[in-house]
């Protein structure tokens, strides 16, 4: 046991330090705020990713995304499965909005309008797309709007 004041190693039975005179009884050893259990660190002897990494790699393309839920052990992983969702979700949504806007420019007088319409939804994607890789990575549950509502339910399916 050591003294909390004068830091001298002490006997465990005694009530006062033999070199200050602290009273040892009423200091109580600081203890260590509990664990953060959301993500659950990475097992060192395991091989493999740990999982925020994969989790990030699943928003490089939606490859990886399509791959991580199909391989173990990252397809039990929680945070790797909703990550991988709403990565593939992310993609589905860029796309089809991407597809839809570009057909709506090549209307008569209006490549301007819906151009510029497209250039600031794909900025938006764009951050979104940052967001959650740097969620990722942290090991967090960042939820996009609506596609991370899908992903939630995927994941925890």
């Amino acid at each position: 046991m050591q003294c909390p004041v004068c830091h001298n190693e002490v006997g465990s039975q005694s009530a006062f330090c033999p070199h200050c005179g602290a009273q040892l009884s009423t200091a109580a050893p600081a203890q260590a705020p509990p664990p953060d259990y959301s993500t659950p660190p990475p097992d060192s002897s395991a091989p493999g990713l740990a999982p925020t990494a994969a989790a990030a790699i699943a928003y490089i393309t939606f490859i990886p995304a399509i791959i991580f839920l199909m391989v173990e052990p990252y397809n039990k992983m929680p945070l790797v499965r909703f990550h991988s969702f709403q990565s593939i979700g992310l993609a589905v949504v860029g796309f089809i909005v991407g597809i839809c806007l570009n057909i709506l420019a090549w209307l008569p007088f209006s490549y301007l309008l819906f151009g510029a319409i497209r250039d600031v939804v794909y900025l938006v994607l764009f951050i979104f797309w940052i967001i959650a890789l740097l969620s990722a990575l942290k090991g967090e549950w960042y939820k996009l709007p609506v596609i991370g509502d899908f992903a939630m339910k995927q994941a925890r399916s």
